[in-house]
């Protein structure tokens, strides 16, 4: 199961939460104002073993092998 990052639209609070499916993020509320109005932020991966970290403003360079 997932853990997506969120923010609160009405207090700016950031939080992380477990989903279990699509339909649980319209059911998901703001930790600190329990308002409804949150939102899915885009998050970065982290892979197991991986060296290198990539950002959302430098994407990871396309090479090819001959």
């Amino acid at each position: 199961m997932p853990i997506y990052e969120f923010r609160c639209d009405r207090c700016g609070t950031a939080f992380e939460e477990l989903v279990r499916s699509s339909d649980a993020v319209s059911e998901l509320t703001c930790p600190a104002c329990r308002s409804p109005q949150v939102r899915k932020r885009i998050s970065l991966v982290a892979a197991r073993g991986s060296r290198r970290t990539y950002t959302a403003s430098m994407p990871p360079a396309c090479t090819t092998s001959t």
